[in-house]
């Protein structure tokens, strides 16, 4: 199914959106809403470092430096977060949905992370999943403009397919054959934006 959402730092493939530059469809979580003990210069050095190398497409060289960060500050939930976006980014989705499912366990009010959830289930077409996970995000943070966007790509992936099933019910229906070529051409604009 293709996916218009923007991930944060993922977060976007289908639905999901950085403070970073590394791959257009993420962005890191704000250091203000991380739950985590302080993080000091060197730490913050080292995220720079992480994130310098996911902007120059430096995937595994990134994975390699946030693990070796990790194994010191496991409980850093921004590095856990960008490990979880190169993980998407290397098309490990298993390994990408652990790292955002278990932020969400211990930092809840974290938005980012159902966000980037609700990217790779959209990608995987579970939409009423992605749909709820958007949702959560936008509860914690109701001004947080990508989940805003997702949550409309997602609702125009949802019309299209019930359009789609109505059409086969009713071929004959020149007002749903309408609806139905609009909103599929509005889902591929979706697909092409920047």
């Amino acid at each position: 199914m293709p996916t218009s959402l923007r991930a944060i730092a993922f977060v976007g493939t289908v639905l999901l959106a950085a403070a970073v530059p590394p791959a257009p469809a993420q962005q890191t979580l704000p250091a203000p809403s991380v739950p985590a003990p302080a993080i000091d210069r060197v730490e913050l050095s080292e995220l720079q470092q992480v994130q310098k190398l996911m902007a120059a497409g430096q995937w595994k060289p990134a994975l390699a430096r946030a693990d070796a960060h990790l194994a010191k500050n496991p409980r850093d939930a921004q590095m856990r977060f960008v490990r979880g976006v190169i993980l998407s980014e290397l098309n490990d989705t298993a390994g990408a949905r652990e790292v955002f499912e278990r932020l969400t366990q211990e930092y809840p009010e974290l938005p980012e992370p159902y966000n980037n959830l609700a990217v790779i289930d959209a990608s995987q077409g579970q939409l009423q999943r992605a749909r709820t996970l958007v949702e959560a995000a936008l509860a914690i943070r109701p001004d947080y403009a990508t989940a805003l966007e997702n949550l409309g790509d997602i609702y125009l992936q949802m019309s299209v397919d019930a359009y789609q099933r109505a059409a086969r019910l009713q071929p004959g229906n020149r007002s749903l054959g309408n609806k139905l070529t609009l909103s599929r051409e509005l889902l591929s604009k979706t697909l092409t934006k920047p």
